[in-house]
């Protein structure tokens, strides 16, 4: 039996994953107590997305409602599956630069303690299985806000000739620059699994996202940016564009094309890999773009409100390059772009985001 272990399995990523490898045959054995609530709220909960997890998967999905930071109970789990484990997918987080002030005890405990507790389990209990981490763009603060952007009239872009123009590579430090207390959560838990690849010989990725989308997301409005867009235009509610004129350029990765890059680390792992993933230049819009699109799937107007101030660590800009991860893995290839992603969001919650009354 061999089985697949994902941490945050109602979310975006982790309910995908857990859909493409049981679509490989895997036993899927899911980890997630709903915190996504209690961050965000109940219109956040992922409760609905593990009932229906359940049913649609029936005996090949095993739902388990324990915190990360319970090592007790994360470990006999761990200790129950032992070396069935073939991959261990790791997405559970506190995802929101906003929510890890008020909390921060709670952010560090989630995102870091918590990956420490996976990756120790691993090595202790599967240490041949590889290990995927759901890292973020945020690990390089703010420092893609230092370079030379020019204002164009719906986003802020870089000139064709900048090093960077096709997307930051991984080459961009991170270090002397402002990351906002959950991007230091974050670089925490994505130094640590590297250190467990070359340490312990593990086979460990980490996969820097830049915005992951998709009709699985429970969106709103501290996480879930594309979802939260075409929520805010399908329910009539303000959207509230924090600065940069609503200019920001964010790349948009659909959870299909993230889970594709996954099985191909699955098939083919390496130890200590780091990699950029994002929409890149093939999917990316400003904030701006992306209500135009909304109102053209919808035929609605966006309800916006304009907040002068930047939230916090913000990108002002941000298109990674795929081109290190592609280099390893040359038959990956992206499917959605941002339009197709808008257009999917809108069909599939289409009878449930409807305007409150």
């Amino acid at each position: 039996m061999a089985v697949a272990l994902v941490t945050g399995s109602g979310g975006l990523i982790g309910s995908e994953a857990v859909r493409h490898f049981a679509g490989l045959g895997l036993d899927v054995v899911g980890i997630d107590n709903d915190m996504r609530q209690e961050f965000f709220g109940p219109e956040a909960s992922t409760a609905w997305n593990v009932r229906q997890l359940t049913e649609d998967l029936g005996d090949t999905y095993t739902h388990h409602g324990i915190d990360l930071r319970d090592r007790d109970a994360l470990g006999k789990i761990f200790a129950n599956y032992g070396r069935d484990v073939a991959v261990v997918i790791h997405t559970a987080a506190q995802p929101s630069h906003d929510w890890a002030v008020r909390d921060p005890f709670t952010d560090f405990d989630v995102n870091a303690v918590g990956t420490l507790n996976v990756l120790q389990n691993v090595r202790e209990h599967c240490i041949e299985a590889p290990v995927i981490h759901c890292s973020t763009n945020k690990v390089y603060g703010d420092r893609p806000n230092s370079l030379p952007y020019v204002e164009l009239p719906t986003r802020w872009e870089l000139e064709p000739a900048h090093p960077y123009f096709n997307g930051i590579t991984e080459d961009m430090s991170i270090d002397q620059c402002l990351h906002s207390v959950f991007g230091a959560s974050k670089v925490a838990a994505d130094i640590m699994v590297q250190e467990y690849g070359r340490y312990f010989d593990m086979k460990t990725a980490v996969f820097r996202g830049g915005t992951l989308t998709g009709p699985a997301h429970s969106a709103t409005e501290l996480h879930g940016y594309l979802g939260y867009v075409m929520r805010c235009n399908m329910e009539r509610r303000t959207y509230k564009i924090f600065g940069y004129q609503g200019k920001m350029v964010r790349d948009s990765i659909h959870s299909h094309d993230v889970l594709t890059a996954f099985e191909a680390f699955f098939r083919n792992p390496r130890s200590a890999a780091v990699y950029n993933l994002g929409g890149g230049r093939f999917s990316n819009s400003s904030h701006l773009e992306a209500f135009a699109i909304a109102q053209e799937i919808s035929g609605q107007e966006m309800i916006t409100e304009y907040v002068d101030q930047n939230r916090v660590g913000d990108h002002k800009w941000w298109i990674g390059s795929n081109a290190a991860f592609q280099a390893d893995y040359p038959d990956w290839k992206q499917v959605y772009d941002v339009p197709m992603i808008l257009r999917e969001i809108y069909q599939a919650n289409v009878e449930r985001w409807v305007p409150q009354a």
